[in-house]
């Protein structure tokens, strides 16, 4: 089994409007509900709880947290940011969705400004798997589209990826590295780019199995635990010491 926490801060659902309508218990509802399967434990987790629902226990018990923020980037604690960046670099994976790319914690195992050139006027996105044979890409034809999202375009201000599983193009013009790969410590992280709030993204199929395949590529392996600090010599050591002589 793999433990899931999908984590949303939960509040351009609560506004009247497009969104409340499309994701009436939230993104972080609909995304669980997508993901529901045997092999999977879904939790979820949201701004407005106690610690953002992101104790120290949750994330314990957490082998991939899925992460959407927006509105509520500055709202998200230091003190949490910091928690989950200790447990990713400790093996937890991480999958960050679209404006989570301006989240604290992306930016902070990114290390860049995380910037990049945005519209939002409901147009076609195109996105081609350039790796097809990357786990992420499992059950992917060579491409799907989304016939209306939000406009993410390069520069995208990301050190390069470990592996780019999917570019972007949308119906103005522009590309995007929409699906990346990075390993930070003992974790593994993805950036996957749609899911604007206002269109019903997380319920296409094809991003669904994107989700899917990306909690069973990031969660946690249970190799080798690194040992760090002070260690004693295994063998004696007999190297002459040339101040002695």
């Amino acid at each position: 089994m793999i433990n899931v926490t999908v984590w949303n801060e939960f509040l351009h659902e609560k506004e009247p409007g497009i969104v409340a309508e499309l994701y009436p218990k939230g993104i972080h509802e609909a995304i669980a509900a997508g993901l529901a399967g045997d092999e999977l434990t879904i939790r979820t987790a949201t701004l407005d709880q106690p610690e953002h629902g992101l104790t120290e226990e949750v994330l314990k018990e957490t082998d991939v947290l899925l992460w959407w923020g927006h509105m509520g980037h500055d709202r998200v604690s230091d003190e949490i940011v910091n928690r989950v960046h200790e447990r990713v670099l400790k093996g937890m994976g991480l999958i960050v969705l679209h404006s989570g790319h301006f989240s604290k914690i992306f930016k902070k195992l990114m290390g860049t400004s995380c910037d990049l050139r945005w519209r939002e006027v409901g147009e076609k996105e195109r996105l081609w798997v350039v790796d097809p044979a990357h786990p992420i890409a499992e059950g992917i034809g060579p491409f799907f589209e989304l016939p209306h999202e939000e406009m993410y375009g390069e520069h995208f201000d990301i050190p390069a990826p470990d592996e780019l599983v999917f570019v972007s193009w949308f119906e103005g013009g522009e590309v995007f590295r929409s699906g990346c790969t990075y390993h930070r410590g003992q974790g593994k992280v993805f950036y996957f780019r749609p899911g604007h709030e206002a269109y019903p993204t997380y319920y296409n199929e094809n991003v669904l199995r994107v989700l899917a395949n990306a909690v069973r590529w990031a969660a946690p392996r249970h190799g080798a635990s690194p040992i760090y600090g002070h260690n004693q010599p295994l063998e004696d050591i007999r190297t002459p010491n040339p101040l002695a002589e």
